[in-house]
């Protein structure tokens, strides 16, 4: 790794804090594009963690490691990097800002205690950032706001500012305005705390001084609502008599209380940045390291013994029991699979035997699995860099490599004590792809990338389905599936994908009977069966059952139990279209035997023709898999909607506002399952990306016979 820390510019020793009170985990989050990555490369030059920051266009920075990342020019996954700070070690984040990535999204929160949303001076705010400031304030999750590229020709950093108080709440104000040269760009910033005028025309660190009387003049109305807000969230009831009382309040008083406020998760202060220029960077990494709360500050998430019973609440305390958790695993090309940990309680210590569990996943694919597993070594992450530290204690991450059984999600305990940290809530994957290797000799090759696929990523769920002999990776989006394609073909998988296939269902809809005759010429024991059925159906959701009418002894009761498993074997097959026969009673009512010749062989295929020559002559129908499923919207694309489930052959059982987001509304209906494989996809479109939608298997409807008529015509073209 050292050839390679060499080219990323990497410079100086791990950070190391003497303490959980001298860290800071921050998330980044914000949309795509909105400067994340190239936010965090500028935080990593201005704190001395690189020489130089790297480009997102050119595929050099620290975060954007991935190989889709670099191809695409956009974060696809989570990365971290570590940077010291005024003697306090800031754990940076790095998330995708793009919807099929959410889950990456909701594994940094996890991570962290704080969340930094950045947010483009030229773009403003969209839903879904707005949706993810809902759900972190759901949580009390602290945050703040960056605004970013202030030197884009259509950057206005007073109207984006009114946009994120329009969306995220009144409690978002800025601490410092921005500071306009002759040709209008960004040179530095007024502190409205302060009354300073930071000026970064000749570079950083800026040139500090009071500002003009038209900038006083200009800070007066924003510094006022400030230090209101301020004041509104202090503990000091006295703060707002005396400020209205004309008193001039301490700096150092409204420094203390902002921070307060901030780690509580009350105010977010918004702090104007310029990566390229270095504008505002040296305040943000101030607010982050003074105003973001220690790990001590914010709650940890519950822990439970391996069998659910409930553990005594924990604490961020190096010396207590160790819990941590995977919150995200990789697969390095130079050193293997890497596991990112975020330690809530308890100390890491290289050369130690853990307990590594993963619980409560079999519904991605992944089964249940405890293992015992020494640590060789632990490091500080700088995006795939990896600097050895001698321990990781509580509130801090680190990455460990080479475990056999560590996967994304995952706990790590002490071996003597086995924990379990509950899961972060994970998205459901909507969008099937269904995958096939090119060849039989690349079967075991994609077998082994699916294994290390799911391992990393929880938001994926793979579905092996008997019925329709394919492997079906349920991805987040399109853009998802792009990168878990790419994925698998860079873990030495040749892979294709082919349609998705629908598990479908064949039923009679009518009475129907067929003779079965299997009788060889040629002689031979076991050639002669002969058996007469009778078909009838049944209401849906019975099943299948099988009686026998036989008298007299035509079909020796023996031969019986012949007939019913050839029949079963037959409705397993299908009889139209290939798919299972379901919520039908057969009867057999008469037959011969030989008293030499017949077997159980022969009754079970005369069974089978007999059962074949009925459907011939009855009336059978295909069933279709029918979903309940609930949409959320906004109330202005219901009537779009409603149009589009229209076409899919949707029923519209009612709709109602989300009583959890009272500008959503939910609609509920039945939809067939063929009609939903790429609803998904259409939704984002149809709602500008805001519509999301569940479902479940409600039950099997018979298809309408235009659509069935296609599927028959389909299945007799495969062969």
């Amino acid at each position: 790794m050292a050839q390679k820390r060499q080219e990323k510019g990497f410079t100086g020793p791990a950070p190391v804090a003497s303490g959980p009170d001298q860290v800071r985990n921050v998330v980044l989050v914000g949309h795509s594009g909105a400067g994340k990555t190239t936010l965090i490369e500028a935080l990593l030059a201005a704190a001395g963690a690189i020489s130089r920051p790297g480009s997102v266009a050119e595929g050099t920075t620290v975060c954007d490691h991935d190989p889709a990342a670099v191809r695409q020019q956009r974060s696809v996954g989570l990365a971290a990097a570590s940077i010291m700070y005024e003697g306090t070690k800031i754990n940076l984040i790095d998330t995708p800002g793009y919807a099929d990535f959410l889950g990456e999204v909701r594994a940094g929160l996890r991570a962290a205690d704080a969340a930094l949303f950045v947010v483009s001076a030229a773009d403003g705010v969209d839903e879904a950032t707005a949706a993810l400031w809902e759900e972190c304030a759901a949580v009390g999750m602290p945050r703040a706001v960056a605004v970013t590229w202030l030197d884009h020709a259509r950057a206005d950093v007073d109207e984006t500012v009114a946009i994120c108080r329009e969306a995220f709440g009144d409690e978002v104000l800025p601490l410092y305005l921005p500071l306009h040269g002759d040709d209008e760009s960004v040179v530095g910033l007024l502190g409205l705390i302060s009354q300073r005028l930071f000026d970064y025309s000749q570079g950083s660190p800026p040139a500090v001084r009071e500002p003009d009387p038209e900038h006083l003049r200009a800070m007066a109305e924003a510094r006022n609502e400030l230090i209101e807000g301020i004041i509104a969230e202090s503990e000091d009831e006295t703060l707002l008599e005396r400020y209205l009382g004309g008193e001039t309040l301490a700096e150092s008083v409204l420094i203390d209380d902002l921070e307060t406020a901030v780690a509580r998760g009350t105010f977010h202060p918004v702090i104007p940045v310029c990566a390229p220029t270095g504008v505002g960077l040296d305040s943000l990494l101030t607010m982050l390291a003074r105003a973001f709360p220690t790990p001590g500050e914010h709650p940890l998430p519950v822990v439970t013994a391996l069998d659910g019973s409930p553990r005594e609440t924990l604490t961020a305390d190096p010396a207590g029991p160790l819990a941590a958790q995977v919150v995200k695993t990789t697969i390095d090309p130079y050193v293997g699979r890497v596991s990112l940990v975020r330690v809530f309680s308890g100390t890491l210590r290289p050369e130690s035997t853990v307990h590594i569990a993963g619980h409560d996943m079999a519904a991605r694919g992944r089964e249940d699995h405890d293992a015992d597993e020494r640590v060789a070594h632990i490091y500080a992450p700088l995006g795939t860099g990896l600097r050895e530290i001698s321990e990781c204690f509580a509130g801090d991450l680190c990455a460990i490599t080479k475990s056999h059984s560590a996967e994304t999600g995952d706990t790590i305990s002490a071996k003597d004590d086995p924990l379990l940290v509950t899961p972060w809530e994970i998205p459901e994957p909507l969008l099937p792809v269904a995958v096939v290797a090119q060849t039989r000799s690349d079967e075991e090759a994609l077998a082994k990338a699916l294994g290390r696929l799911v391992s990393g990523d929880p938001t994926v769920r793979l579905e092996r389905n008997p019925e329709t002999r394919q492997q079906v990776l349920w991805c987040l989006g399109e853009a998802h599936a792009d990168v878990v394609l790419e994925r698998l073909r860079a873990g030495g998988a040749a892979v294709e994908t082919e349609p998705v296939r629908v598990a479908l269902r064949e039923t009679f809809t009518s009475t129907a009977t067929g003779h079965g005759r299997h009788v060889k010429q040629s002689g031979g024991h076991g050639q002669y069966a002969i058996c007469d059925l009778r078909v009838e159906p049944l209401p849906p959701g019975t099943g299948y059952e099988f009686a026998s009418e036989v008298v007299g002894g035509a079909v020796p009761s023996n031969y019986i139990p012949s007939v019913d498993k050839g029949v079963r074997a037959q409705l397993a097959r299908g009889l139209v279209a290939g798919h299972p026969v379901v919520d039908i009673r057969v009867v057999v009512y008469d037959g011969k035997a030989h008293s030499v010749d017949s077997s159980d062989a022969a009754f079970q295929t005369a069974g089978s023709l007999a059962l074949k020559e009925a459907a011939a002559a009855g009336e059978l129908a295909l069933l279709e898999p029918i979903d309940e499923v609930t949409i959320r919207i906004p109330e202005a694309y219901v009537g779009t909607i409603m149009g589009d489930l229209s076409g899919r052959r949707g029923r519209v059982q009612g709709t109602e506002a989300d009583p959890e987001h009272g500008d959503q509304t939910l609609i509920h209906a039945e939809v067939p399952a063929l009609e939903l494989l790429r609803f998904l996809v259409e939704l984002r479109a149809m709602t500008s990306g805001t519509g999301s939608f569940t479902r479940r298997f409600a039950r099997y409807d018979a298809m309408p016979a235009h659509v069935a008529d296609q599927v028959r015509k389909d299945h007799a073209a495969a062969g």
